[in-house]
């Protein structure tokens, strides 16, 4: 019976697409959903009406609203809400990150100042003022090529690679027009500098607690990812490197945890394989984004979100084994302009190996491409015995969409 084992708050931005498959995850294992987010209470579970921009003061109103029935778990649904919900469990005494940490895995630039004075295998990087950089007045220590990233943004927004200083500087307009909206004046007004590294990356999704990861996967991206923009295209598991490496990469995630100071929940890391180290591109107090938690579940029968709440409940996760292989295809979009149709679609389903073709935009979506956009037309994915004929199974669904795509057309008044 829903509510039978306690309530779960749920903090979250409204817009969240991850909101439906935690409520989904909750009332599955019992649990009653609480969502505190920035908007009306929401139909779908008691709702609590709260602004997010003031971590502080959000964790207050939280805490006054639940004061007579407190949850017995709280999760954060995605980046921008770790830390309230950090500073909400703490005042409860539940398990939690601390504030600090959960604000340092949200900051790319406090997540690269951990990891070096962990002595962790980082990059040279600066944060350095957008003004500055777009101005033309950059740094001689800078090295290129050399990536710029937002301080705060997720999905590759605002990610540009440049190889020279007047790339730099033009990269930094753009970044500088992508987060000028933003509430926060640092990461309205700054952005990290890095090396750029060259090699393949890989991402693990895991579940710490009291500070232990426990790895749920590792994704391959088959796809080369050099630049100027970081589109992500394909995921694969279980990943095909060498295990020595990828035992490696385990002890890297632990400390970089540890560095940032996270110990609790979900954790999602990017890494890159480069000179035979694994170094850390970042890692995030949330679970992996987009629609490609759905693959564990399909993989595993166990929803990702059921796995972080019982968790937070202090409930043993009962992890499964990944059946097989597995593959996600994130569809980018192709272009600035008005989505018209995908076709092909019936197609790309009757590939062997893929189990569903989910186009998310409809006719008339404005579409956006990166660095300034953030969205996908839709997810692919699929199964098979290995992940070679996944990979291949996703390669030619994609082959077999068509994406058309209008022209957005200026309308003059007057």
């Amino acid at each position: 019976m829903p509510g039978a084992g306690g309530r779960v708050l749920l903090v979250a931005p409204l817009a969240s697409y991850r909101i439906v498959p935690y409520l989904e995850a909750a009332r599955a294992l019992g649990v009653e959903p609480v969502v505190a987010a920035d908007g009306e209470p929401l139909a779908a579970g008691h709702g609590i009406h709260v602004r997010l921009e003031e971590p502080a003061r959000a964790a207050r109103a939280i805490l006054d609203a639940v004061a007579q029935a407190p949850p017995a778990a709280v999760v954060a649904t995605d980046d921008a809400t770790v830390e309230v919900a950090a500073r909400v469990a703490e005042a409860l005494g539940l398990p939690h990150n601390p504030p600090e940490a959960a604000r340092r895995a949200r900051r790319k630039d406090l997540a690269r100042q951990a990891q070096a004075a962990a002595g962790l295998p980082v990059p040279w990087f600066r944060r350095l003022p957008l003004a500055e950089l777009a101005a033309g007045r950059i740094p001689d220590e800078v090295p290129y090529p050399c990536v710029i990233k937002p301080l705060a943004l997720n999905a590759s927004r605002g990610v540009i690679r440049a190889d020279d200083a007047r790339g730099l500087a033009a990269a930094a307009r753009r970044v500088a027009a992508i987060v000028g909206g933003l509430a926060d004046a640092e990461e309205r007004g700054h952005a990290l500098v890095e090396a750029y590294l060259p090699g393949e990356e890989i991402a693990v999704e895991a579940l710490l607690r009291a500070g232990r990861p426990r790895i749920l996967a590792v994704f391959d991206k088959p796809d080369p990812l050099e630049g100027p923009f970081f589109e992500e295209t394909l995921y694969v598991t279980p990943s095909r490197h060498d295990p020595a490496l990828l035992a490696r990469v385990e002890r890297r995630l632990a400390e970089v945890c540890a560095a940032c100071g996270l110990r609790e929940g979900p954790v999602h890391a990017e890494f890159r394989l480069h000179d035979g180290e694994a170094w850390v591109l970042e890692v995030a107090a949330r679970t992996i984004g987009g629609e490609c938690a759905r693959l564990l579940h399909m993989g595993t029968g166990v929803a990702l979100e059921a796995l972080v709440i019982a968790a937070a409940l202090g409930r043993a996760p009962q992890v499964r084994p990944f059946a097989g292989a597995g593959g996600v295809l994130m569809l980018p979009v192709p272009g600035p302009g008005v989505l018209r149709r995908v076709e092909g679609v019936l197609a790309a389903r009757r590939v062997p190996g893929v189990e569903a073709v989910e186009i998310g935009l409809r006719e008339g979506y404005r579409l956006v491409p990166l660095p300034e956009g953030g969205s996908y037309l839709g997810f692919v994915f699929a199964r098979g015995p290995d992940p070679e004929t996944v990979e291949a199974a996703l390669r030619e669904a994609r082959a077999r969409l068509r994406v058309v795509v209008a022209p957005e057309l200026a309308v003059s008044v007057g």
